[in-house]
């Protein structure tokens, strides 16, 4: 544990700005002990990293990892919420309580270079509780909890066919009455107060919510959803973050005034319903050009993380600066949920989560050639790679 290893040579992304060539990471003791262009330390264990790419290990800011084993099988299906129910309130759930930290997906996003997610339930108009879950092998650990509160604006949120204004009425309703309960609560306690729009488990974990001190991620996807987000904040004073954000282009401005992050997947660029009809595939471009804090995601997948540099890939393709996208997988979460972490950067005293990468990290064609966790190398193995290495060499004859 207390060995001293360096990778020698390599161009370094510490998650924040440009590059740094030709430098040397050392770690010690699960944590990085310096980054630059001095030699490795005597007596330490030396890789070249000549020709190759470090960056901080990978950060999904919105999946189901954990949650989801069988999307379609209910009993491997924890994180989506009946959405015939009438009860959409759900402000109490903790991720946690139903997180498996041994599933099977999580070998799978890590062989993508991924070594945290946020797990977020999803499903409700207040869906629950999300955590950062660091991906250590065996089982993965939950670092921080709760992280966001998940909510969803549109006019599917409360089931049947209400309004967009009755979804975000009911939001605001909430969100007053959470700030009321904080007020009232002994004379609540004693049945002396009116009634308040959820119970009392869903108005305790609001609080945090109201009180400015955990975020309240929203997905939402229209022009007009986007809009009530950003007056809720200012009306309310409360911290949010939008996931989705198809139209959010079009608001750049007012969200990067209101200084509200974006989590988006720059691959959904068609228009598959009402709420997405004006999707383009440079919006992060438009954002990241207006100032906002764009942070990039797979929104929602367990099985797909691992594709979560590819996403980052067509971000850079169409348009945005590359370093900013290597931002947006890497420390982006952290600050975009005012995590007080250092998961997704590499810089003394962090975490030694790093991947050194065969070439550029943003090219399909490239592959981690170490991934480590804590300063320990993992395995690169998952069930994919175990059926392609028992198809690979295929008898002569059959047998």
């Amino acid at each position: 544990q207390n060995e001293t290893f360096a990778i020698r040579g390599a161009k370094v992304y510490t998650g924040k700005g440009a590059p740094i060539t030709d430098a040397t990471v050392v770690v010690r003791g699960g944590k990085i002990i310096s980054i630059g262009k001095r030699p490795p330390p005597a007596g330490a264990r030396v890789m070249s990293g000549t020709g190759k790419i470090i960056t901080p290990g990978l950060v999904d800011a919105s999946t189901t990892v954990g949650l989801v084993e069988v999307s379609q099988v209910s009993e491997a299906n924890d994180g989506h919420f009946n959405t015939k129910s009438d009860d959409k309130i759900h402000a109490a759930y903790r991720v946690t309580d139903g997180f498996n930290a041994r599933s099977v997906a999580i070998p799978v996003a890590r062989s993508g270079g991924v070594t945290a997610v946020v797990t977020s339930p999803r499903g409700s108009l207040i869906a629950g509780q999300a955590a950062l879950v660091r991906l250590t092998p065996g089982a993965a650990s939950v670092a921080a909890a709760p992280v966001t509160m998940a909510a969803s604006l549109g006019s599917r949120t409360l089931g049947g066919t209400p309004s967009r204004g009755m979804v975000i009425e009911r939001l605001r309703e909430l969100l007053d009455d959470a700030r009321t309960y904080r007020r009232v609560k002994g004379r609540y306690d004693r049945n002396q107060s009116r009634r308040l729009a959820a119970e009392r488990l869903d108005l305790e974990a609001l609080g945090p919510v109201v009180a400015g001190r955990l975020p309240l991620v929203i997905r939402a996807h229209r022009t007009s959803d986007l809009r009530a987000a950003i007056q809720l904040k200012k009306d309310l004073g409360i911290d949010v973050v939008i996931e989705g954000g198809t139209e959010a282009w079009l608001l750049a401005a007012e969200l990067a005034r209101a200084k509200i992050p974006v989590i988006l997947d720059p691959v959904q660029n068609l228009p598959y319903n009402f709420d997405r009809i004006h999707v383009r595939p440079n919006a992060a471009t438009l954002l990241d050009k207006a100032g906002v804090a764009i942070v990039i995601s797979t929104l929602g997948s367990a099985s797909n993380v691992r594709r979560l540099r590819q996403l980052a890939g067509n971000a850079v393709a169409n348009g945005l600066p590359y370093d900013r996208a290597i931002e947006a997988i890497t420390s982006a979460p952290a600050r975009a949920f005012g995590i007080k972490s250092k998961v997704g950067t590499l810089e003394r005293g962090a975490p030694a989560d790093l991947v050194l990468w065969s070439g550029d990290p943003l090219e399909l064609s490239t592959r981690p050639e170490l991934i480590m966790i804590d300063g320990k190398p993992v395995p690169l193995r998952s069930r994919q790679t175990l059926l392609r290495d028992r198809y690979r060499q295929m008898p002569a004859r059959p047998r």
